[in-house]
């Protein structure tokens, strides 16, 4: 891809993204604003990991800066951009609306405008499982309508597809989005729930078990999201000769527009999540059943047929695996031995 612009490099999955973007050769411009939503400690060591490799440069600032951001891509002339920031947290966002307005929403739209007037290649965006909010249907399906979303989280994540469809249409400009599965792994971030639970079992303290334990996730490790993320970057939409505005897909268009999945195509129940992750800490969990949270959905499952299609991927590693891997990295970084 040669210059690529990873917004959020200090996060989850920017950082990952990142260091495997540099491995192969491109040259890499992280963007973060090191908020405090989480540790900021954590952030700078996963931008350690970054700094000093050739062709790595990091850059501080907000998505909603627009005159910074204007200046950074008037700059680099970025060949390909992965927008992975944003306010992330479905209840979090219940109690802080307005700071995913602003990132979310006026940040994205810089991102748009910067590649619009800097003529980026490709525009790969962070979407969002908790899209399909109220839909029963599963497995889930990029051809589904996603009109009922249960959170402002997810609600932005859903404006973020209809504004990223609408600079495709105006400008050509080629955008993917990608819908995350609960993705989990080693550098994690500290508010989900592999981190929490397995912080709480370390310390002898009980863990919340929301819906009773009865939620169903699509965990998708870290790794797995990553390939996908190249794969789909590497492959530039174009528009789709079957499309009919008749009979309108959600996934495709006229313009050079595509949406995919990606998850791990296996949802598993909460309980056997919480017994993978006490098998690999060798310690057994105390818990404290709660009812659903506002602005959860019960469970989450992924068709991933269009990703397998389109970049030959599917997502496979195992919860039991990726659990293990996630454990002994936290062992090592907190300096637990037992």
């Amino acid at each position: 891809m040669g210059k690529v612009l990873v917004t959020g490099a200090a996060g989850f999955i920017g950082s990952h993204l990142a260091l495997r973007l540099l491995d192969r050769g491109d040259h890499v411009v992280g963007l973060d604003n090191l908020n405090g939503y989480y540790d900021v400690n954590l952030k700078r060591a996963r931008l350690a990991r970054l700094e000093g490799r050739a062709g790595f440069t990091f850059v501080q600032m907000d998505l909603e800066d627009r005159e910074g951001m204007a200046g950074l891509f008037a700059r680099e002339r970025f060949d390909g951009v992965v927008n992975l920031a944003a306010q992330a947290g479905v209840r979090y966002s219940l109690k802080n609306p307005l700071s995913y307005v602003d990132s979310n929403l006026v940040g994205f739209v810089n991102v748009l405008e910067g590649c619009r007037h800097s003529g980026v290649g490709h525009l790969v965006f962070a979407s969002s499982s908790s899209v399909y909010g109220a839909n029963e249907t599963m497995p889930f399906s990029v051809h589904q309508n996603v009109d009922h979303p249960l959170s402002l989280y997810a609600a932005t994540k859903k404006a973020n597809e209809l504004m990223a469809h609408t600079y495709a249409h105006l400008y050509r400009l080629p955008v993917t989005g990608l819908r995350f599965f609960t993705v989990y792994g080693p550098w994690g971030r500290p508010d989900m729930a592999l981190f929490l639970f397995t912080r709480a079992i370390l310390e002898g303290r009980p863990i919340d078990v929301f819906n009773h334990g009865k939620m169903r996730r699509d965990f998708t490790y870290v790794d797995d999201i990553v390939e996908g993320v190249l794969r789909v970057l590497d492959r530039v939409p174009t528009p789709d000769p079957e499309w009919s505005g008749k009979h309108p897909e959600p996934c495709s268009s006229s313009a050079p527009y595509r949406l995919y999945n990606i998850g791990n195509n296996q949802p598993v129940e909460l309980m056997k999540y919480i017994n993978a992750l006490e098998e690999a800490l060798g310690m057994n969990a105390r818990m404290n059943m709660l009812p659903m949270q506002p602005g959860d959905v019960p469970a989450t499952w992924a068709n991933v047929d269009d990703l397998i299609r389109d970049v030959g991927f599917r997502p496979a590693t195992t919860v039991q695996e990726g659990i293990r891997r996630f454990v002994a990295w936290y062992r090592e970084y907190y300096g637990v031995v037992s």
